[in-house]
């Protein structure tokens, strides 16, 4: 195995996804020779797979739904269909221009960057081609690939998985969703604007099943409005192939026929056949195993991103990859709370919530210690402008800081930020109360609720 002085580093990064390249640049920045190592395209699932084609899509979405409602804001437009190849162009763009920027921040930072298949070949260095790359210290960034169910084949053409679905070269008339959980619900979103009749499958009692009840009740009720299907407390049990699609079977005995069957039950990570095991590296279904300083349990290996255990959110790489640049070179960390960050679902409309649901806020402090005010955005001057419906929802601990904040609505994606330092400066609702909010806007809305919840409500109902 080929090694010399030049293959020698502080830090060896195996995959170059938001944990992994917020990893690189801030070890670089902070003085560290570090090598960066991906087999596919920098940025990994995020910017080539996930959060940014997707949010493009929905962009797209967002746009026809607005020509196709035009008329409603006193404007004369005609809804012609969907150009898929320009949508698909339009998505691409955004994506090669961010991808081109990316390359180039980590070439100014003098990172040796290194294509090709990493394995781990001891706890000190990684093998790529014949080449080894010996670190100091080695972080473990391979991310995750979609999931699906035993016996249940994805093959890419009427049974789907995300990916596959960002590059569909048309548009199928009907569609069913395996998964009501944040990709789901996404696609769903993107192809009913499109004109695609959607069902979601979905086991668990309601969508986005991970988020506060109550957002989950006003999710369900929009896509209801709009025209989505939806089957909950449904188990999946199996899909055929019909003459021109799939037929697909749940648990109660319901049979559902479409084009394509898409299935979006989550992401599982990357770590199979990579030496992580061989290295001593503890694990956990695939999963890498850690502390809260995203340490493994080898003295030179960490891991960061959709690798271990924690949220699979790109903020939360990009988090989790920092702290362990900071951390190896000597800097003073503090652990993620990961309940402080903030959490967005991209659909018409958007849930978003930062802190902890009312359900985990009544069995951690008891039910007759936790306040809750809502405030609803029919009562905010700009989101009645923007003609959407929804709720932003506050949990507090009785004279205490605020622990929960869940909104849904057009753009509360945007209002989150606040949200988050709400939560994470363990604001009390007085406090808030006396910031003001500029008018009309919809982060009004999120005061009007701190207002609420301190006794001194305006624009709601006491």
């Amino acid at each position: 195995m080929a090694n010399d002085a030049s293959t020698v580093f502080d830090v060896v990064i195996l995959g170059g996804g938001s944990g992994g390249y917020a990893a690189a640049l801030r070890a670089a920045q902070l003085g560290l020779q570090v090598a960066l190592i991906e087999k596919g395209e920098l940025g990994g699932t995020c910017l080539h797979r996930g959060c940014i084609p997707t949010k493009a899509l929905l962009h797209a979405a967002e746009v026809a739904d607005e020509t196709r409602e035009a008329a409603q804001f006193g404007v004369r437009a005609t809804f012609e269909g969907i150009d898929l190849p320009g949508v698909h162009k339009y998505k691409d763009d955004v994506i090669a221009g961010l991808y081109k920027g990316l390359q180039g921040l980590v070439a100014s930072r003098k990172i040796t960057y290194v294509t090709g298949e990493g394995r781990l070949s001891s706890p000190t260095s990684v093998d790529v081609a014949g080449q080894r790359y010996e670190g100091r210290h080695i972080v473990l960034a391979t991310g995750s690939v979609p999931k699906s169910l035993p016996g249940l084949t994805i093959d890419g053409n009427r049974v789907i998985s995300s990916d596959h679905a960002l590059k569909l070269d048309y548009l199928p008339k009907s569609a069913v969703i395996l998964g009501g959980g944040v990709i789901g619900v996404e696609f769903a979103s993107v192809w009913k604007s499109f004109g695609v009749d959607v069902t979601i499958v979905e086991a668990l009692p309601h969508l986005v099943p991970l988020e506060d009840e109550g957002s989950s009740k006003l999710l369900e009720r929009a896509f209801r409005k709009r025209g989505i299907k939806f089957e909950l407390k449904s188990r999946f049990s199996g899909v055929e192939y019909t003459e021109s699609g799939v037929r697909v079977s749940t648990e109660n005995g319901k049979q559902i026929d479409a084009d394509v069957l898409l299935v979006a039950i989550g992401r599982g990570p990357v770590s199979q056949g990579l030496g992580y095991e061989e290295a001593g590296v503890a694990m956990d279904r695939g999963y890498v195993l850690v502390d809260e300083y995203l340490r493994t349990n080898v003295e030179t290996i960490s891991a960061v991103g959709d690798l271990v255990p924690t949220l699979q959110l790109a903020h939360v790489g990009f988090a989790e990859g920092i702290l362990v640049a900071e951390r190896l070179a000597g800097q003073r960390v503090v652990p993620i709370d990961y309940d402080g960050v903030p959490r967005v679902t991209y659909c018409n409309p958007e849930v978003a919530s930062v802190g902890i649901t009312e359900a985990k806020a009544k069995e951690i402090y008891g039910a007759e210690k936790i306040k809750v005010a809502k405030f609803n955005l029919a009562g905010n001057g700009k989101s009645k402008i923007l003609k959407t419906a929804g709720e932003i929802k506050l949990v507090q601990v009785e004279d205490g800081a605020v622990v929960g904040i869940h909104m849904v609505g057009a753009r509360m994606g945007e209002q989150v930020g606040e949200a988050q330092l709400i939560y994470n400066w363990e604001a009390l609702p007085a406090e808030v109360a006396q910031l003001i909010h500029a008018h009309p806007t919809q982060s009004e809305a999120l005061g009007e609720a701190h207002l609420a919840l301190a006794g001194k409500p305006l624009h709601n109902h006491d």
